[in-house]
């Protein structure tokens, strides 16, 4: 059986990964592939605190949940997305500010 620090190891690498790439991209679809790779650490931490003690399926269900937030969140960040292509033909974040009515 692993480790359950082998896994929160992990996890660490991806958060912050994620985080560096949120911070240092421009792109909107960089940036929400940074955000996915946060969310995915969130899961892998669950689900392993999940597996190490006993009797809990919590974290299991809040991965779950985590899951169905990206995808939402997906669907919404895409649809921004593709809405600033069409007017600016470029997806970058520091002209997104062009767009206040």
């Amino acid at each position: 059986m692993i480790p359950l620090e082998h896994y929160l190891y992990i996890a660490a690498a991806l958060f912050a990964l994620g985080v560096f790439g949120v911070l240092t991209r421009r792109n909107a679809v960089s940036v929400l592939m940074s955000i996915e790779l946060i969310f995915n650490s969130a899961n892998i931490n669950l689900v392993a605190f999940s597996r190490y003690v006993e009797g809990a399926v919590g974290g299991q269900v809040f991965a779950l949940l985590v899951i169905v937030v990206a995808a939402c969140e997906a669907a919404v960040a895409l649809a921004i997305v593709m809405s600033l292509y069409r007017l600016l033909k470029e997806v970058n974040i520091d002209r997104a500010s062009e767009l206040r009515g």
